[in-house]
């Protein structure tokens, strides 16, 4: 049941139409071999009873009835290739969504702990190995043993000696496939990871393309990829050249079974305790009844191979997924950091941090490279939930929040804005569902980007590229401003929100921000001091330590880290560039 599981991705109840109708089918197939031993018999009724006539009409009748079961067979496939492969890409496209949606769900840590490569291939390879698996493996796997246990059935009742000899060396070549299944799964769990190895550096190498470029890092010189595809190389042929014979042993000892079939019935012949009509048809259906089950056994590894995709997808589908209550948060949304203790990795980023952030205030958090100011804003969207200590948001613990229902409540401004592939007016509608153009407009003049947007070719029906590879970066981060005013959210984060804008875009920018303050509990972190000097507060953050807190003026005169940074960044402004 936990190989059906897996190679349906936790979907075995799709299976149930196929393998009926692949059953159905191989049984009905079964009906052209009983109709050609009738004809069998009744062509050698005469020469073994003398006198016998030749039942022609009896014939003819049997000859309309293996071309009426040809045509049943034909109407019997229908359905069952229908429904192998209708079940096959419906399990694929439902379980790549839920998958998508899933990987929404999970922690953020999860997601960045894997290769973007490896999930990328789960969600197209692995699934095309569950479609193969469902739409060709199984159903043969299916039909391959019923057309031989039906025939047994009837065999038996023929002549229980023939029927076991003709079958008596399938056991045998089932224990081999059985016995050498743990080498098989070994095997194929190298060649996957080969095999996602090979992708990922695929993908690291077409991202990092305009890197190799510039740093002449192409051609010998870059061997990861090389060296995947090798590696692939290699694990590919191992797989054939070890499981190859082993196959083809459990396949040779299957065949072997004719050979018995030939000497017993010889044997039986000669004793005169089987007739030549008898032999002759167990000779007939021997050598058919070996097809299936040779074609069986060769997909067996493939459909074990298939079934290790799925079981990567089920074992990605039970990774617990971030709940919590959806219940109303009270209309204050004041945010309280209570002795968190969080780091990536097992390193501390945040140490024991306590501090308040207001409703309706402006927070900005400063601090050098690395000492956790993002990290801040990661805990309040609840992308991570701290190791120690609570998120407090209007008194709930965050960890009771739904995650959905948290971000309803939180518009973010990333540091690296990513655009989706589409025109910039639906970009900007992703921060409300249903928005109308006029509010869209209205967010972006807000925002300062309607006049750019203007002057492209098509307005807000403008294609951008994947990332927003066709804009620069302060329009890219405009568009996002935009995306967040048009979300009218309560609490809005802003990570360095003006660092990719020039002076007279930067003024802009503040002159928004100023209009998002009012009623809602807005957190900015920055680098550029003098864009928070009229913040309500600003909290200084050192090695994930809170070292002080409180407006413009007061940290000046404390002369602390706040005051060395306005120093240093006052002085910076008069630096130039010399040969």
């Amino acid at each position: 049941m936990k190989l059906l599981h897996n190679i349906t991705a936790g979907n075995p109840g799709q299976l149930v139409k196929p393998v009926f109708y692949s059953v159905l089918a191989n049984l009905v197939s079964v009906l052209p071999f009983a109709l050609i031993i009738e004809a069998v018999r009744l062509i050698f009724a005469p020469y073994i009873t003398p006198g016998m006539l030749l039942q022609t009409e009896r014939l003819w009748w049997i000859c309309g009835g293996l071309a009426g079961s040809m045509l049943l067979l034909f109407l019997s496939e229908i359905p069952a290739y229908r429904s192998a492969y209708r079940g096959a890409y419906h399990v694929a496209a439902q379980g790549r969504a839920e998958l998508a949606e899933h990987l929404r769900k999970l922690p953020l840590g999860y997601l960045t702990r894997r290769d973007p490569g490896d999930l990328a291939n789960m969600m197209m390879g692995d699934f095309t190995l569950v479609e193969t698996g469902i739409s060709h493996l199984l159903p043969q796997l299916a039909g391959a043993f019923v057309l031989p246990l039906a025939a047994l059935a009837g065999l038996l009742a023929l002549d229980w000696r023939m029927a076991l000899s003709m079958f008596a060396a399938l056991p045998l070549g089932l224990l081999i496939m059985y016995s050498a299944s743990k080498l098989q799964r070994r095997l194929g769990a190298s060649h996957m990871e080969a095999r996602l190895n090979a992708a990922n550096r695929l993908q690291e190498y077409l991202n990092g393309i305009q890197v190799m470029k510039a740093y002449n890092l192409t051609g010998d010189r870059f061997v990861r990829l090389e060296q995947s595809f090798k590696l692939l190389m290699k694990e590919s042929i191992r797989l054939e050249a070890v499981f190859g014979p082993i196959i083809m042993t459990a396949i040779g000892l299957l065949r072997a079974g004719l050979t018995l079939l030939v000497y017993v019935g010889v044997h039986l012949l000669l004793g005169g305790e089987l007739g030549v009509l008898q032999l002759a048809v167990f000779l007939i259906i021997g050598t058919r009844i070996y097809d299936p089950l040779t074609t069986a056994l060769t997909n067996y590894a493939e459909f074990r191979y298939n079934e290790q995709a799925g079981e990567r997808i089920v074992q990605l589908l039970e990774e617990p997924v971030m709940s919590g209550s959806t219940d109303p948060l009270p209309a204050r949304r004041g945010i309280r950091f209570e002795e968190v203790t969080f780091g990536y990795g097992g390193q501390p980023v945040l140490k024991n941090v306590s501090m308040d952030l207001p409703q309706g205030s402006l927070t900005a958090i400063v601090g050098p490279s690395g000492s956790g100011k993002s990290t801040v804003l990661r805990l309040i969207s609840r992308f991570y939930d701290p190791g120690e200590g609570r998120v407090l948001m209007a008194g709930r613990d965050l960890r009771s929040i739904d995650p959905e229902h948290l971000l309803k409540e939180v518009a973010v401004v990333f540091q690296d804005v990513y655009l989706f592939q589409d025109t910039i007016g639906r970009n900007i509608a992703f921060g409300r569902e249903g928005a109308t153009g006029e509010e869209i407009r209205q967010a972006a003049e807000l925002a300062r980007c309607h006049d750019f947007i203007m002057q492209l070719p098509l307005g807000y029906e403008t294609p951008v590229g994947e990332g927003g590879s066709t804009l620069s970066g302060g329009e890219k981060q405009r568009i996002s401003i935009a995306r967040a005013i048009l979300k009218n959210a309560p609490v809005v984060l802003l990570d360095e929100a003006t660092a990719s804008l020039d002076p007279q875009n930067e003024a802009d920018i503040q002159k928004a921000i100023q209009a998002l303050i009012a009623g809602r509990t807005v957190i900015v972190v920055a680098h550029r001091l003098k864009t928070i000097a009229g913040a309500d507060n600003i909290l200084v953050l050192e090695d994930g330590c809170l070292v002080e807190q409180g407006r413009h003026d007061r940290l000046l005169a404390l002369g602390g880290l706040y005051a060395r940074m306005w120093k240093l960044q006052q002085e910076s402004t008069g630096f130039r560039i010399s040969s």
